[in-house]
């Protein structure tokens, strides 16, 4: 029995897409696989890892939990757009300068909750930040230097938000 698709209109960083989903297809399943961005993993398909972790309307959501069709009429965000044309984001570039990325598999994941806790909360403590990663899983490394990376992009940040309230002034 072939089970019927139906159209999904998804905002996915800033831009409209539309692809066909079955009912049961899930969030994960349309952005790497419809729609191609393949930045958002897929791991475990239980919602045990976070390498498929995305913001919907700039909360961290496990895309592997989600179906597609519910998460139509919302803002999603994922690794893809984290990047600002050809500025990397602070998290993105500490990352990248503290190696904290091993494999790569559990980046992209991480790099979206430790995004949404950085809006949240743009000066967090260690144990915050511990906190906010406590969904995401990574085999490689021992933490310390993700757990390093997100704190610098914070400051980065506050530096970044610094300059431009004095560009205002």
């Amino acid at each position: 029995m072939q089970v019927k698709k139906t159209g999904c209109r998804l905002e996915v960083n800033g831009e409209v897409a539309e692809c066909l989903v079955s009912p049961m297809t899930t969030l994960c399943e349309a952005l790497r696989y419809e729609l191609r961005l393949t930045g958002t993993k897929q791991g475990c398909d239980k919602g045990d890892c976070g390498a498929c972790t995305v913001l919907i309307d700039g909360a961290p959501h496990l895309a592997c939990l989600t179906l597609a069709l519910t998460a139509q009429g919302r803002s999603i965000q994922t690794v893809e757009g984290l990047a600002r044309g050809a500025e990397a984001h602070p998290l993105q570039d500490a990352f990248d300068r503290f190696g904290a990325a091993q494999c790569g598999f559990c980046t992209p994941g991480i790099l979206m909750s430790a995004a949404a806790l950085l809006e949240a909360n743009p000066a967090p403590t260690r144990a915050e930040i511990q906190e906010a990663l406590g969904g995401n899983l990574c085999r490689c490394t021992g933490y310390t230097k993700i757990l390093d990376a997100i704190e610098d992009a914070a400051r980065a940040l506050d530096r970044r938000r610094e300059a431009a309230a004095a560009a205002l002034s």
